[in-house]
């Protein structure tokens, strides 16, 4: 069996699909920890976690924001269903900015109706998502 040479990548969410395009690598924020994929990967399921996708062709790198979801990877295929992704440049980084403020008080203020679980994934959110703003100003 011959290996494929790319990979095709669908990042889908509830609203939209993002990308659907070949690539020859990704890289994924898997919930046990970041990883590769080639192409010829062999197959797995996984949960993912807040974090920076990023996938490449050639020399050129693209960045996405991703809050979790699940990706299928096949030899050829790469699924991604996310909960929440935004590509880099469509990233409002005053938002974002605001989001992580709002998330640092509430974690500093630890008030007792505060939901302690949800500032801390809304904290993660908003640095990832200022991260990968910043790469497309690479």
């Amino acid at each position: 069996m011959t290996l494929p040479s790319q990979l095709t990548l669908e990042v889908v969410t509830p609203d939209r699909s993002l990308v659907s395009q070949l690539v020859d690598e990704v890289q994924i924020p898997g919930a046990e920890g970041y990883f590769g994929v080639l192409p010829g990967h062999t197959p797995l399921l996984v949960t993912m976690n807040v974090g920076e996708l990023w996938y490449r062709n050639g020399q050129q790198r693209s960045f996405l924001s991703i809050a979790l979801g699940f990706a299928e990877v096949l030899p050829d295929r790469v699924t991604i269903l996310a909960k929440v992704a935004e590509c880099a440049e469509d990233i409002d980084v005053e938002r974002a900015q605001l989001a992580r403020q709002r998330a640092e008080e509430r974690l500093t203020q630890r008030a007792v109706d505060s939901d302690g679980e949800r500032a801390r994934l809304s904290l993660l959110r908003s640095r990832t998502r200022l991260q990968v703003a910043s790469q497309s100003l690479r």
